[in-house]
């Protein structure tokens, strides 16, 4: 009887227990250790070590980085066993996606990304469950000290300055890769001057102006965010064309004078009623023939993913302003019409981004 049930156990495990699905448990039970695996690792500037010297020994590392042997031997196998670096041999190297992204010295790295997951997702992500049963942003409250004032962690970071700067600068990263793919995807050519609401240090405008020449624009965002803001424009050489505005988009009067208005990585911060509600404003902003633009990444219309929503979705919610998420495509369609937009036009980019179009 023992070898029977010890039989059906082993039979039970493999018919419902494979490899693919223990690895799946793993990665969810140790995503934390994972992400602060190579979150050391970028600390250290692995990657850009290797990078340079395209392949060492676990010796030459840990000398490289003036540390001891076995959290070198321990820092690099975790690294490997999550595909980040390879090894053949005694050799270790970068994997493809470790050279594009990690390593400091490429153009398109996103460590700034990281600064941010660490110091502001890390923080606040804990308070998801208690954020789900309030239907509020409940890790808020982990930021802006003493003093921390708001019900948004965009209100709050004016008290912690160097969370602040961390967070614009993960944002200036995400919009700089983000926007290579957008001005490929827009014409602006005729367009005279366009508003970015929430458009924070300047980097979306910055890039639309240096790709149309005869464009002019607005920076519309918190009046604290201004001392990031102008100095990234002046540095830029670009304040007779690009000027900052401070407000607050859902209070005070729009910016006047635009044929566009473009909101990126804007609408999953809001609830439904306040992005229908902005529209509207916007469209009364417009003259005919005027445009919205919507760039932001999108979950797909059955809400099955991508993982980029799965990801995004409890940040908003936990952190952010507890209203948003990352929306279907039918959704910001469906506020486009109601705000009374005509064409709206559809078109998928890379990384799961979007952008829509609705014309006055």
């Amino acid at each position: 009887m023992k070898i029977f049930y010890k039989k059906l156990r082993l039979l039970i495990e493999k018919l419902f227990v494979s490899e693919a699905e223990k690895k799946q448990f793993l990665i969810i039970f140790g995503g934390h250790i994972f992400f602060q695996t190579v979150y050391a690792a970028l600390k250290l500037d692995v990657f850009t070590l290797l990078a340079d010297h395209k392949k060492m020994t676990l010796e030459e590392i840990a000398s490289a980085l003036n540390i001891e042997h076995k959290p070198a031997r321990i820092l690099m196998m975790g690294l490997v066993t999550i595909d980040i670096v390879k090894k053949k041999g005694q050799y270790y190297y970068n994997s493809r996606i470790a050279s594009a992204r990690l390593n400091r010295k490429s153009p398109r790295n996103l460590i700034r990304y990281f600064d941010m997951q660490h110091h502001i997702y890390y923080r606040g992500i804990p308070h998801y469950y208690e954020s789900i049963k309030q239907n509020k942003n409940v890790g808020v409250e982990a930021f802006g000290g003493a003093d921390g004032r708001g019900n948004t962690l965009y209100e709050r970071l004016a008290y912690e300055e160097d969370v602040q700067q961390i967070f614009q600068d993960a944002m200036h990263e995400i919009s700089v890769t983000a926007n290579e793919d957008l001005v490929d995807y827009i014409n602006l050519t005729d367009r005279k001057l366009i508003v970015d609401i929430g458009g924070g240090d300047g980097t979306n405008l910055i890039q639309l102006c240096n790709h149309f020449p005869n464009l002019r624009g607005v920076v519309f965002d918190l009046p604290i965010t201004g001392n990031i803001t102008e100095p990234n424009i002046k540095a830029h050489q670009l304040s007779e064309r690009i000027e900052f505005v401070g407000g607050d988009c859902f209070k005070d009067p729009l910016p006047k004078g635009a044929d566009t208005f473009l909101l990126s990585h804007f609408c999953t911060i809001w609830s439904p009623e306040d992005n229908q509600r902005l529209y509207r404003n916007i469209y009364d902003a417009l003259p005919k023939g005027g445009q919205i633009i919507i760039f932001n990444q999108m979950m797909n219309n059955n809400e099955d993913g991508p993982v980029v929503a799965a990801i995004g979705s409890p940040y908003f919610l936990t952190i952010a302003t507890g209203e948003g998420m990352l929306y279907t495509w039918k959704e910001y369609q469906e506020w486009l019409k109601m705000a009374g937009f005509k064409n709206v036009t559809t078109k998928k980019l890379p990384t799961w981004h979007g952008v829509m179009i609705g014309e006055k």
